[in-house]
């Protein structure tokens, strides 16, 4: 009996399915009819293909890839940038490298596509400075930096601003880092800018102004969507935690 209902539950769930979705209209026939033969064929034939296409499986079989084959992702970027040699697939080798955590090696491959036309491409000083910044050498990443901006000015990357921030605060020059921490704050898309902001001026004694960036963060997470708040939970869990130790 108990198979029966589930049975004939799965057996109208598709037939819904099926009508909502525009299937050929046969496989109501076949659901109603064939039970749970039908089920099995409507789900194999329906259903499990559209799993596969859908970005959701596809993100979800290339992390089992990477589990299987972790240097997978770093081989093809290698072969990729020996055979064609071009300045996208060097990249790609770089940032590839510098996921591995082999920084030196990415370091090495940022700093020789940037030659030629090349010589001050933004994209490639941001991935050298990213891994120059986490080989342990911020003070590398921001001479980078200060290169990229002077090459570059028009160009724009909260990313590559909250990079910068942090190179200067490792640096050293906490005033420096203060500035851009504040400008940061008022337009980065995530809580991060925010919380490493307010970190830096408790630490400098200006505790009140730490709090009240954190309670002006935590007064926008409320009212932003729920995505936001799931994408930002470990950061703004920060700013509670910071909030309510005083």
């Amino acid at each position: 009996m108990f198979l029966v209902v589930i049975s004939v539950l799965l057996q109208a769930l598709l037939i819904i399915h099926c009508i909502k979705t525009g299937r050929n209209q046969i496989w109501i026939w076949v659901l109603a009819l064939l039970s749970f033969p039908g089920v099995i064929a409507y789900v194999a034939v329906e259903v499990v293909p559209d799993l596969l296409r859908s970005r959701t499986a596809r993100r979800a079989a290339r992390g089992v890839s990477r589990a299987l084959d972790p240097g997978r992702d770093l081989r093809t970027a290698a072969d990729q940038a020996q055979v064609t040699g071009d300045v996208a697939s060097r990249q790609a080798y770089g940032d590839e490298l510098a996921k591995q955590g082999r920084y030196p090696e990415a370091i090495h491959v940022y700093k020789s596509a940037l030659t030629g036309l090349y010589e001050h491409d933004p994209k490639l000083m941001l991935g050298l400075a990213h891994a120059q910044f986490d080989s342990g050498d911020p003070a590398a990443a921001r001479d980078t930096l200060d290169r990229l901006i002077a090459s570059t000015p028009d160009f724009t990357s909260p990313e590559g601003h909250l990079l910068y921030a942090r190179a200067v605060e490792e640096s050293g020059d906490a005033a420096k880092a203060l500035e851009e921490y504040a400008v940061l704050a008022g337009y980065y898309p995530g809580a991060e800018a925010a919380v490493r902001y307010a970190t830096l001026l408790r630490k400098a004694g200006r505790k009140e102004d730490s709090a009240r960036v954190l309670r002006e963060l935590l007064d926008q997470a409320r009212i932003a969507p729920a995505h936001y708040r799931r994408a930002q939970k470990e950061w703004l869990a920060a700013a509670e935690r910071d909030v309510n130790s005083g």
